[in-house]
């Protein structure tokens, strides 16, 4: 499957970049979670409403891991196995990192109301 060895690579390559610009920063990862939650807010090409921009903020305090996982499978609808091939973490894994991600989002979105 080339789409899965193309989607590896990018995310790899996506994982090495904000590992290198943390690092270069010397920022903490609450410090680059603001940053990026700064960045989308100001962002003029994103036009959400209140429930989206909640949802995005939600997904920015997760782990690094439950991140790419939530959004590999809510937003771009890639199957578990797809994942385990990207990813190289079995199914069990990938489940157990999507279901804690969205037990954290939904806490998240109730706290905030």
């Amino acid at each position: 499957m080339v789409s899965t060895w193309l989607y590896r690579i990018a995310t790899n390559e996506t994982l090495t970049f904000l590992t290198n610009k943390r690092l270069r920063n010397l920022q903490s990862m609450d410090d680059e979670e603001s940053l990026m939650f700064q960045n989308l807010q100001a962002d003029s090409f994103f036009d959400g409403n209140e429930a989206e921009m909640k949802l995005q903020q939600a997904i920015l305090t997760l782990p690094e891991k439950q991140r790419l996982v939530f959004n590999m499978k809510y937003f771009e609808d890639i199957t578990y196995e797809e994942m385990e091939a990207i990813l190289g973490t079995s199914v069990g894994a990938l489940k157990a990192s999507y279901h804690h991600a969205v037990k954290k989002i939904e806490r998240f979105m109730c706290d905030e109301n």
